[in-house]
C-alpha cells in the first residue's frame, strides 16, 4: 500500500507542475485555431493534386481538431483519401503540449514533427496513386461543422476551451502517470528495456493499436510512456502516426461507406507501423 500511495503522490506532484505549461500551450493553440482554421481548410480544399503535401504540412500545426475537420472534408468528398492519410499521419494530437510542458529538447520535438510531416506527405501521394477509389471528389458535398460539435467547443472562446483542454489532459496525465509509476515500481527501473513496448516489431505493432483509440488519452499514454522509458522511439512514432484522435471517430460517423472507412484505417495502421519500424531501423530519434 505504501508503494501505491507513493505512486499516487508522485503522479500528483508531477502533474500539478505541468498545469501552467499546459494551459499556456493550449491557449496559444486555440488562438492559432481561431485565427487560421478557415484559411487552413480553404488551403487544403484548393490543393487539388497536391492535397497530400498541403495536408501533411498543415496537419503538423497545433490546431484544435484538424484531423476531425479533415475527416469531415473527406466524408464530403472535398479531399482525397491520400490527403486524409497525410493529415492523420502528420497530426500529433496531444504530443506537442505534453512535450512542451515537460520541457523536452526543442531539437527532438522538431525532428519528430519533421519525420511525421515528410512521411505523411510521401504516404499520402502513395495512397492517392495506389488506391484510386479513395480519390473521388465532389466539392461541397455533405460538409458539416463536425469538428466543433465533437471536439473544440470553439464557440465558447479560447479561454474556456483552453481550460477545458487543460483539465481534461491533466486528468489523463495524472491517471496514466500513476498507473505507470505503479507498473514501473513492480517491474523495476532496471528492467525497462525488457518491456514489450521496447521490443522490436511487436512494440510498434502494439503501439499502433493504441494509436487507433479515438481519444486524446492514446497520445497522452504513448508520449508519457516514451518519456518514462517504457516505450521505444519507434513504438512511440508508430502509435503517434496511427493516432488521429477524434478524427477516426468523425470519419466513421460522417463517412457513408463503413467499408471504405475501415479500409482507410487499415491503410493508416499499416503506414503508421511501417513508419515506426523505419524510425527504429534508421535510428532517426
Amino acid at each position: 500500500m505504501a508503494g501505491i500511495w507513493d505512486a499516487i503522490l508522485d503522479g500528483l506532484l508531477d502533474t500539478v507542475r505541468l498545469v501552467p505549461f499546459l494551459f499556456l500551450t493550449y491557449l496559444v493553440m486555440e488562438y492559432i485555431e481561431h485565427h487560421t482554421s478557415d484559411r487552413t481548410r480553404a488551403a487544403i480544399r484548393r490543393a487539388d493534386k497536391f492535397g497530400p503535401l498541403a495536408g501533411g504540412l498543415l496537419g503538423a500545426f497545433p490546431q484544435c481538431g484538424f484531423s476531425a475537420a479533415a475527416a469531415s472534408l473527406y466524408a464530403g468528398r472535398v479531399i482525397t483519401g491520400g490527403t486524409l492519410i497525410a493529415v492523420f499521419l502528420s497530426t500529433s494530437d496531444e504530443m506537442l503540449p505534453i512535450f512542451l510542458s515537460k520541457q523536452v529538447d526543442v531539437g527532438l520535438i522538431l525532428r519528430i514533427l519533421a519525420i511525421k510531416v515528410v512521411y505523411g506527405v510521401i504516404a499520402g501521394f502513395v495512397v492517392d496513386f495506389l488506391f484510386r477509389s479513395l480519390n473521388v471528389r465532389k466539392i461541397g458535398a455533405g460538409i458539416h461543422g463536425i469538428c466543433e460539435a465533437e471536439h473544440c467547443d470553439c464557440e465558447k472562446g479560447i479561454f474556456v476551451s483552453s481550460i477545458r483542454h487543460t483539465l481534461s489532459i491533466t486528468l489523463y496525465i495524472f491517471l496514466i502517470s500513476v498507473a505507470l509509476n505503479i507498473f514501473l515500481e513492480a517491474v523495476g527501473k532496471q528492467n525497462l528495456e525488457n518491456l514489450v513496448f521496447n521490443q522490436p516489431v511487436i512494440g510498434e505493432l502494439l503501439a499502433g493499436l493504441i494509436g487507433l483509440i479515438p481519444n486524446c488519452a492514446a497520445s497522452v499514454a504513448l508520449t508519457t510512456m516514451y518519456l518514462d522509458g517504457a516505450m521505444s522511439a519507434g513504438a512511440m512514432m508508430a502509435g503517434l502516426m496511427v493516432g488521429a484522435g477524434v478524427g477516426i471517430l468523425v470519419l466513421f460517423r460522417a463517412n457513408r461507406s463503413r467499408r471504405e472507412s475501415v479500409k482507410i484505417i487499415a491503410i493508416l495502421y499499416g503506414f503508421g507501423v511501417a513508419g515506426g519500424l523505419l524510425t527504429s531501423l534508421l535510428r532517426l530519434l
